[in-house]
Parts: structure tokens; sequence; C-alpha cells
């Protein structure tokens, strides 16, 4: 029986490769998305192309109704699911006076509520599974006060991974820390406030997804000990 993984997010960049090489790996997916209807169809297309099941569901992470029902669906049809990867994510850069109480929410919602959400109504599916939370260098060093509400989400996930990997002694849980990534969203950025970022934090080049992708099939094949934390520098 193949494997199964569940990933979150994957329409474009990380979560995208991220499902490709696991697809690649003989796992069947389990992926969510949001808004980009046409990029996971296409995603659909290929996956299944290598004779991979692949099941795409609409969640809005914002939504803890959505994503009951979404998790209520999983555990009816699924005995379990090997690898989870919280890998959706949302910011909402502005500056310190201007942010708002609904803008910081949405992205800590996102960001950390609904993996802690999806952990806990899917953990007993999880049981002997690898749970990877792609967390964030800017929730260690590399934060910006444009994104501090980002920045707090993600050291939010880094703590949350910790504690459970001391809560869920029979699934391996980790976090994945890489700083800017070459992804849609970074390639629609303004270029010069992008190098002064990649400047002041130290990055020489971006990292592409195909290495996250890559680093996530090493921590599943790996055996680092449960509450691990993987940094990815550029």
């Amino acid at each position: 029986m193949k494997k199964v993984a569940l990933i979150t997010g994957c329409a474009k960049g990380i979560g995208r490769q991220i499902a490709l090489n696991l697809a690649y790996d003989g796992y069947n997916i389990i992926a969510t998305y949001n808004t980009s209807l046409d990029e996971i169809n296409t995603l659909k297309v290929k996956i299944e192309s290598l004779g991979i099941k692949f099941e795409s569901y609409k969640v809005d992470l914002k939504n803890e109704t959505e994503i009951n029902e979404f998790t209520n669906i999983v555990s009816q049809k699924y005995d379990k699911i090997d690898v989870l990867v919280n890998n959706a994510a949302k910011t909402l850069d502005n500056t310190f006076a201007l942010k708002t109480k609904a803008e910081f929410m949405e992205v800590l919602e996102v960001n950390l509520v609904a993996p802690f959400l999806l952990i806990q109504k899917l953990s007993n599916k999880l049981k002997g599974g690898i749970i990877i939370n792609i967390s964030s260098t800017d929730g260690i060093n590399t934060y910006s006060p444009l994104s501090m509400d980002y920045s707090a989400s993600k050291a939010g996930l880094i703590n949350l991974t910790k504690s459970l990997a001391l809560e869920l002694t029979d699934t391996k849980v980790y976090a994945l820390c890489p700083n800017w990534v070459n992804t849609e969203s970074v390639k629609e950025m303004n270029p010069d406030y992008l190098n002064m970022e990649l400047k002041r934090i130290g990055q020489l080049k971006l990292i592409e997804p195909s290495s996250v992708a890559q680093k996530v099939l090493e921590i599943i094949e790996g055996d680092l000990k449960s509450g691990t934390v993987i940094v990815m520098e550029g």
C-alpha cells in the first residue's frame, strides 16, 4: 500500500514542489489550496500522470469550520497519514503604525493556529508518521518590522513543534526554517527592496523551492530527534 502525504498550500511554490517530490517518491498526495484552482488542477494532471493518486481540497485555513470539515473527510477516507507538511502561509506586510489587529490575527490564524488544529484533529491518523512544519528564519533571527506578525507566527510554529514533540511521543515533529525562497510572491516583489533585505540578513542567494522540497525528503528519510529545528540559509 502506498504511503500518504498531506500538504497544505500545494498550488504554487514550495508546496507544489514538495508534492511533486513526494509523488516521485511514491506517496499518494492529499493537497489543500484556497484560491489557485487552475494551478492545483495543473498539478493534479502532472501527478496523476505518474500513476499517483492526487486529491485536492479547497480549505480556507482561517476558517475553523472548513478545517473541521476537511479533517473529518480525511479521517473517514484514510486509515493513516504518513507525512503531514504544514506549508501554507500568509504574510500581510505593513508598517507598525498602520498594521491592524485584523491583519495580525489573519496571519496568526493561517500560519500558526491552522497547523495546530490540523495536527490536533489528525493526530490519531499520524501515529508512527512525520509532521514537518515549514517555519522560517524570520522566526529566529531575520525578522523585519514590516512583517512582525509573520515573524511572530513562525517563531510560534517553532515553539509549537517543540511542544508537540513532547506531547506526540509516537509521531516525529520537525520545523524546517528556510530564509528567502524563490517563490512566485518573491519574484513579484520590488527587486530593490528584496536585494536590500538579502543584504541586511547576509543571504547570498535565494533558495529554490526544489531545495526546500529535497530537504523535506531528507528529513523524512533521516532519523533526527523529534522536535529538531532545521535551518536553511541561502
